[in-house]
This record gives structure tokens, sequence and C-alpha cells, in this order.
């Protein structure tokens, strides 16, 4: 690590204008750590749709900005506070939360009062970030960074106590890094969020990552109808080897029709991940009596659907919105790794890994559908580890 003083010389990708492409670019790290704070070094960093909304101002962040929130690395060095982990450790970075409000100490800080500023805020809670841009003969430039705290499309990065998790060294840290958010979205909604039991039905509209991942979780708690709903035959194909049951292409069939023939009633829990608003009508509809749908995928802001409101009155059914998975990484990312290497939860088969200096494909690729879960491949364990 290239380190002068405070500073520590990174290289990031930095977006510079709404749907601009990343331009790697040399940036200053200050390493005086908060009590509560981690420096990392960056070995890998999943790419997920979260990144590609910021990147679009479809949610309002500010620019120029370090994205990236699915890093996983080596800790280089750990504020006065930290107990959890220590320097050398290999670690999965997840999301953000205060630790104080009333959500974190029930157990839920997936719904932090300060969720939004943390993870979009471009910034600490105090308005500071420790990322700038040298500037010759003037004075350095304020790049925007902690998204999700942490900015982990980065050669090193500054996480929080509270959103690093320790991984085995067992397991190979670059495919660890989609658990920090997808894969624990998709899999914690039929874990945690729903508790889907053995013998439930349930339909997942959407078989990216997130909605895999949840196929593969409804197989481990023992769902037995698992209906997957996409229009990419590819991807409905590998969500039937993960464990669908059936599957359902809504380009060439109807959906509700078709799920209607397979339930009777209707079924038990929908996971719906497409974020289209007539998606979520039709998550609603599909339900049987006292059935949940779960919002899972992450719309534009301002975005609205359109419910019938006697179809969740009638029958008792419930529409609830969810993030993370309702999570707690510390908890639940090391479940996922058991499951891993006990071969039941294999995600990757969702994975494909870009260079650091491809993060643009890999962003065209997702985007296209070429590809379900790109991981930047952004350093070594070797060189991570070195002192």
């Amino acid at each position: 690590m290239d380190t002068v003083g405070n500073q520590v010389r990174i290289r990031a990708a930095v977006v510079r204008e709404k749907k601009g492409p990343f331009r790697l670019e040399e940036l200053q790290l200050d390493n005086r750590l908060r009590p509560d704070e981690v420096l990392v070094r960056i070995v890998a960093s999943g790419v997920c749709q979260t990144d590609a909304h910021a990147r679009n101002q479809e949610y309002a962040v500010p620019l120029p900005l370090v994205l990236g929130h699915e890093g996983a690395g080596v800790v280089e060095k750990v504020g006065d506070a930290v107990t959890s982990v220590r320097r050398g450790d290999r670690v999965v970075m997840s999301y953000p939360a205060c630790g104080h409000c009333a959500a974190c100490l029930q157990g839920q800080p997936a719904y932090c009062i300060s969720s939004f500023p943390l993870a979009f805020g471009g910034a600490r809670l105090d308005g500071t970030s420790a990322l700038s841009r040298n500037v010759p003969g003037g004075s350095p430039e304020t790049i925007h960074g902690h998204f999700f705290a942490q900015s982990s499309f980065a050669t090193s990065a500054i996480a929080t106590e509270r959103n690093v998790v320790k991984v085995p060294d067992s397991v190979p840290l670059e495919l660890m890094a989609p658990l920090g958010c997808g894969l624990q979205t998709g899999a914690g909604a039929v874990f945690n969020s729903l508790k889907v039991p053995a013998g439930a039905s349930l339909a997942i509209f959407g078989t990216g990552a997130v909605g895999l991942a949840a196929v593969m979780a409804a197989c481990i708690v023992g769902a037995t109808s698992i209906i997957a709903v996409d229009v990419d035959d590819a991807r409905l194909d590998l969500a039937g080897s993960l464990g669908a049951t059936h599957v359902i292409n809504g380009a060439k069939e109807d959906v509700r029709k078709r799920i209607t023939e397979l339930t009777g009633a209707g079924v038990d829990y929908v996971l719906e991940m497409t974020a289209l608003p007539r998606m979520l009508k039709l998550a609603v509809d599909v339900l049987a009596s006292r059935g949940v749908a779960a919002l899972i995928g992450g719309a534009p802001t301002g975005t609205e659907a359109a419910v019938d409101m006697n179809t969740l009155l009638n029958g008792g059914r419930t529409l609830r919105g969810v993030i993370q998975g309702d999570s707690v990484p510390q908890l639940f990312i090391p479940k996922l790794v058991e499951f891993y290497r006990a071969g039941r939860f294999p995600f990757d088969r969702l994975v494909r890994y870009y260079d650091f200096e491809d993060i643009n494909r890999a962003f065209d690729e997702t985007r296209s559908g070429a590809t379900i879960k790109p991981v930047l491949r952004i350093g070594s364990v070797e060189e991570a580890s070195k002192p």
C-alpha cells in the first residue's frame, strides 16, 4: 500500500456525470480512521443493480462518486474501538447501519433510520469524505465516497465495524463478494423476511442474481412448488437446474393463468424482483388466501404501482417491502458460506469475473443480460495480505 503521511494512494472507478462511464483515477484516501472504522484492501467487488441506479441518478446521490457495495478484501487497519476484526482478517463488506436507532436495537438494521444517508449520502454522516484527488496547482478535489459505507470500486476502502463480516480463509475470497448485498437479499427474503416453511409454494418474478439466490434458498427450506418467472429462456433453464420446479416465460405465456393452473388457489408467497409496476400488481393478484408478496427489486425514485385494494383485503393478503433480506450480516452471511461449502448454495454458477479495467463492460453485459452476477477482480489476496 502506497502511503504518504495520512494519505493512501489508490485507484478507484469514478462516476462524474449522470449515466456517464466509470473512469479509473488515482485518488487519495485519508487513512485517519474514526474509532469504529476499518481500512480494507479490496480483492474483489460484486456489481449490483443498485450501483447502476446510482450512476444513472435514479437515486439522489452526489457526483463525482466512487460506487461499489459488495466488497471483499483484507483488513489493513482498524479504529481504536474495533474489536470484532483485526489486521489480516478476510472480510466481506455489507450494508451500513447506525447501531443505535430503534430498528437497529430491535435486530432489524436493514431498516435503520439512517440507512439512506449512510448508503447514498456520498459521505459519512458528519458530511466528510475520506476521498480526494490531487489537482496540480490547485486545492484537492473532494470525491464523494462511503457508498454503503464502503465505495468498494477501489483498491482500498474505509468501512465500519458494523458492515464488515469475517469469512474463513478456506473459501475463495473473491467469490464471497456478492454475499454482501444481492445474494444475501434474495436468500434472506426466503429465510428471514417471509420465513417460507417446508411444503410452501412460491413464485419468483425475475431470475437475476437475487432471484436465483431465492430459488436456491427455497430449495434449502423445502418449498415444494418453486415457480420461476422471466422472459429469458437461458436464465429459466438455469433456474430449473438450481431447483425451480416450474418455469414460466412471461413473454410467451400468460403468467397469471399458468400459476393458477399449477397451484389452483394461487401461491403462498411471491418475490417480486423486476421492479416493474405491472409485475407488482400481478404478484398480489396470484397470491392464495393469506399469501404474502414481497417487493424486493429497486425502482427509480417516484415509481408507483396500482394494486387492487380489494384483492389485498379479501383473503387477508399481504404486500410488504424487503431490504437486504431482513438480514443481520454478521449472522446470516456465515450461514450462506456454510451452505455454499456444503454444496447447497452453489452461487458460483452465477458469477462471471472481470478485470477492474473492464468495469464498463461488466455493467454493459449485465444490462444486456449476458452476465448474471459480475465480480470485479481488483487485487489479489496475496498482495492484500502483505505487510
